[in-house]
Formats: C-alpha cells, structure tokens, sequence
C-alpha cells in the first residue's frame, strides 16, 4: 500500500463521520453528496445539499457546521492529517 491509498483511506473515514452527521440533520437526506478533495498536506470535503437545507447545516450562528468542523478536525487529528469541511448549496 503506497502512502497516497492511506491518505486516501483516512480522508473516506472522515467523510464518513461528516456524511453521517448532516444525513441526520437535513430533511432530504438523498441529496447529501460528498466529494473529497486530497492535497498534499490536508484534506478538503466539499458537502453538497439540497438549497431548503443549507441553512440546518450551517445553523444559527454557524454553530452546527463548527460543530461539524470540530468533529471532523479531532478525527482527523487522531488519523495524523487534517480536513477543512465546506458545505455547498
């Protein structure tokens, strides 16, 4: 196994984690979709919704998406890497 299959498979268990956390938040859970993006150094998850639920993603004041964040972060930490989480429209 080369080093870029490992990083690859860390980052699939961090969007796992954040994959199952906004099923459960958003009403239309069919259109969560997640793409990973791999660089060098860390790791970027893109998290597209349906437009009705970007806003319970986000929350009031931004708190769930940090809380997501937050989450996906200490993962990530754990795994010896590190994520940025956005979420698209």
């Amino acid at each position: 196994m080369t080093d870029l299959e490992g990083e690859e498979m860390i980052s699939d268990r961090i969007a796992d984690l954040v994959e199952y956390l906004v099923v459960n938040i958003v009403d239309d859970a069919d259109a969560v979709s997640l793409e990973v993006i791999d660089g060098e150094a860390s790791s970027t998850i893109e998290v597209s919704v349906a437009t009705d639920d970007v806003a319970k993603v986000i929350g009031r004041h931004g708190r769930t998406i940090k809380a997501i964040r937050t989450l996906a972060r200490a993962l990530a930490a754990r795994l010896g890497t590190s994520v940025e989480v956005e979420v698209l429209g």
